[in-house]
């Protein structure tokens, strides 16, 4: 029949969407299980029940109230994971505030431009992290931070009326530097003057379309553009994702990932709370041996994570003294999955049951998984399918038309996972989702006629080698089966003659050594001549986002800088 060969699939489901808010569904969650654990804080050593757990979100939720915060404002958070990320995550959505995620690698330049795009009212943040002094990049920005006032007025920046301090290892302690900052225990104080039916109250005037959260893209090119997500994106992202995993009040989700990403967030903290799941945090900031030793102090029956993430836990030289034998499933996604990688952590790992995960921010983030039914080819090779109740299709990027299965084209989605807009910026919305609906993801990928995804590469890392079509990821997954390599990074660079050349970064396995006549060996025969990378180069680290994303632009621009 006409049409039935296209690149597009609809998935429906047995299990209808949530129509409740994320406050509405996590009662109905924690009155099912309240003495099951929620959450546990292994840095600040601290564990709550589900019961515990709500009763610290509406103290917060009210205490937000009582400082003068609204339905509709703009909630700032700059730091790494603690369990008042999460405290304030939950409470903000309880109070019809909007989470503004700040990335905490952020400095002063950065900050001040996810403060203005996204016009935040009140920021949240821990005084220091490692090499990140967040007091002092704020007294830069803030002068006045400095005066008696738990409140202040700052022209460049006319939006923001507090900022709020607290200290993740002792957060009931009066940390107060200066007075400017509201603390958190000065906060929690000002729950005081709102009583428990004021808040359901406010709770009860939400709706699922309400916004409830802005992200920001990961800024691997670029200023990050800041994304609003309602309840109804984030809530059904993470229970469907839940469901695909088979995620029950019994599982324990070890969480490496940072909360202020949508990884974290979304499939991380709101996954285990929309079943019932515990929820781990196992670091501050990623650390291999501190996520090996979370899984097993705690018996985590899950772990997610960027393949980086895994690399390094595999390679971590304590690696074979750690008992993993309680892990079942995850996800790992974030970046291109390697099929040698995903093996490696089927076997070694033991956690038989992993599964890539595909997406992006503007899709809260979760449009593909693969299932544990699916057979080791597509769990290792695709990204399977699309959740229940979303669309996807392959597109031509040159004139908009669905393509055949199993060609390549940009992948669009469409549904309740389809982000409002892009705050402040109207004009990149209507570049992002078209008049029908539809979120062009920038992304290339291939179709197959089940409706199974394989991404090929990002539209704009593409190659055009003397006219040829190159794809970074195809020469990625071929030279990371070399035995030695740990890590490879495939992109273009100009060249005068064919246009653009290849070029591979490549990390090697601890001890190992290499040569370009080696790699270059190793490819021959194996991948066609023209796709083996001109220019090699060994690496010790990458470029990368704190979520563990590669910054190929970075190594495009260290490879010109080195070529003029």
């Amino acid at each position: 029949m006409i049409g039935l060969q296209k690149s597009y699939c609809h998935r429906g489901g047995n299990t209808p969407l949530l129509g409740a808010t994320i406050p509405e569904h996590f009662a109905a969650v924690a009155r099912q299980f309240p003495t099951q654990e929620a959450v546990v804080s292994l840095p600040q050593q601290r564990r709550l029940t589900y019961s515990e757990l709500t009763e610290s979100i509406d103290l917060l939720a009210r205490g937000l109230m009582g400082i003068g915060f609204a339905k509709g404002d703009r909630i700032g958070i700059w730091s790494t994971n603690n369990l008042e990320w999460l405290l304030l995550q939950m409470a903000t959505a309880r109070m019809g505030a909007i989470l503004v995620n700040l990335n905490p690698a952020y400095r002063t330049r950065e900050l001040a431009y996810a403060l203005k795009r996204s016009e935040v009212q009140g920021l949240f943040t821990i005084p220091s992290f490692r090499s990140s002094d967040y007091i002092s990049m704020l007294l830069e920005l803030f002068p006045r931070l400095t005066e008696d006032s738990g409140e202040f007025k700052s022209e460049e920046f006319p939006h923001l009326q507090r900022i709020g301090l607290y200290d993740p290892a002792q957060p009931d302690q009066t940390l107060s530097p200066f007075p400017g900052f509201t603390t958190w225990p000065a906060l929690l104080q000002a729950a005081e003057h709102i009583s428990p039916e004021e808040l359901d109250k406010m709770t009860a005037s939400l709706d699922r379309d309400d916004p409830v959260n802005i992200q920001y893209t990961s800024g691997t090119t670029g200023f990050p553009k800041a994304v609003v997500l309602s309840h109804h994106n984030i809530l059904n992202n993470a229970y469907f994702s839940a469901l695909a995993m088979h995620f029950t009040a019994k599982d324990r989700l070890c969480i490496p990932v940072p909360f202020y990403h949508c990884f974290g967030m979304v499939l991380a903290n709101l996954l285990c709370l929309s079943v019932g799941a515990c929820a781990v945090i196992a670091c501050e900031h990623f650390d291999p041996r501190l996520v090996l030793q979370a899984i097993e102090k705690e018996r985590c029956t899950a772990l997610h994570g960027v393949p980086t993430m895994f690399i390094a836990e595999l390679e971590h030289p304590q690696f074979p003294n750690f008992d993993l034998s309680s892990l079942r499933t995850g996800i790992m996604a974030g970046a291109p999955c390697p099929p040698v990688l995903m093996k490696r952590v089927m076997g070694e790992m033991h956690c038989r049951e992993i599964l890539i995960g595909y997406g992006q921010t503007e899709a809260s983030p979760l449009t593909h998984l693969t299932s544990r039914e699916d057979s080791e080819e597509r769990r290792t090779e695709t990204v399977g399918t699309n959740l229940p109740h979303q669309e996807v299709k392959v597109i031509d990027p040159a004139n908009g038309q669905t393509v055949p299965f199993g060609q390549v084209g940009e992948v669009c989605f469409r549904g309740y996972h389809v982000m409002d807009r892009y705050y402040g910026d109207p004009a990149a919305t209507i570049k992002t989702i078209d008049s029908a609906g539809w979120l062009h993801s920038g992304d290339l990928g291939v179709m197959d006629k089940n409706g199974y995804l394989k991404i090929t590469g990002r539209l704009k890392e593409m190659i055009i080698r003397g006219g040829k079509n190159i794809y970074p990821r195809e020469i990625e997954e071929f030279i990371f089966t070399h035995p030695k390599v740990a890590q490879v990074a495939v992109f273009g660079v100009p060249d005068e003659y064919y246009g653009e050349e290849i070029v591979a970064w490549l990390q090697l396995r601890p001890g190992e050594h290499s040569t370009e006549e080696e790699i270059r060996h190793f490819c021959q025969g194996q991948i066609a001549h023209f796709k083996i990378p001109r220019y090699l180069r060994f690496v010790d680290t990458f470029p990368m986002t704190v979520t563990g994303k590669l910054q190929k632009f970075r190594m495009q621009e260290m490879e010109i800088q080195k070529r003029r």
